[in-house]
């Protein structure tokens, strides 16, 4: 009796586990992007993204759905794949784009008026505040204009991935996420069993499993930063916990 939904459970392993070596691939696929760092670690943008989500929602007096956010914080990066896929250097072009956004997002504002907001901020937090000042490099006006923008194209110092200044950020914005998460109780919308959170596959396959094999560096994040390992693998526990009672509640069905 088990049988079927043991077999999803292996399948949706085979995917995270097909997902992982795809991105792992397509990441090494860009050395130069790997040693430059334009990026933020994917805690600090998920962290952002709960923050400026949670607090435009309460102003808004609308209640949005919080592992959708946070996926659509890291979906910027999808460029990386595309570039992949398309053998072009587009990271941080159209999906970084602040114009392009608006695009994509006005049908979104039609139909759900205010309640699209928290969604539409959280996506463009990833570069607006996030990118702009690590790396900086974006294409915000795309396809208006081709130039780019950012913290170090405005004068200011330079700021990586790697630099001190990033993961004491990155850091803190988890800590005061950590706590208005559970002062909320927002950290038991992971413990439900509600099948949209399968939607948390996405940065499980992604951005989390590949920094515990080297992504963005060349080793494990453990060996590199263990404070964004142990802040990674908090997010990555989180997010599993959420996938297993899904799948335990499926199979306890059957």
């Amino acid at each position: 009796m088990l049988v079927f939904p043991l077999n999803i459970a292996r399948e949706l392993f085979t995917v995270i586990n097909v997902g992982f070596r795809v991105i792992g691939y397509m990441l090494n696929s860009f050395p130069a992007v790997r040693l430059n760092g334009y990026f933020m670690f994917a805690v600090g943008h998920m962290s952002l993204a709960y923050l400026i989500g949670k607090a435009s929602s309460k102003f808004l007096k609308v209640n949005p759905n919080i592992p959708l956010m946070l996926v659509l914080s890291i979906l910027p990066d999808i460029d990386i794949a595309i570039g992949t896929l398309t053998g072009t250097a587009i990271h941080r072009g159209p999906t970084h784009s602040l114009f392009f956004s608006l695009i994509i997002f006005v049908p979104f504002f039609i139909i759900y008026s205010k309640r699209a907001v928290p969604y539409f901020l959280a996506y463009i937090s990833h570069f607006l505040l996030g990118d702009f000042f690590v790396g900086g490099k974006l294409q915000l006006f795309w396809p208006l204009s081709n130039n780019n923008f950012g913290f170090h194209q405005a004068g200011f110092s330079y700021v990586g991935i790697g630099d001190p200044i990033n993961i004491a950020t990155e850091l803190s914005l988890l800590a005061v996420a950590i706590v208005i998460m559970a002062k909320t109780r927002d950290y038991k919308i992971f413990l439900k069993n509600d099948k949209t959170n399968l939607i948390l596959l996405i940065p499980i396959a992604t951005v989390l499993l590949p920094t515990f094999t080297g992504y963005p560096f060349s080793m494990p994040i453990f060996l590199v930063l263990p404070a964004i390992g142990i802040a990674h693998l908090f997010f990555l526990i989180l997010f599993g916990t959420s996938i297993l009672i899904i799948l335990y509640s499926t199979i306890k069905k059957r």
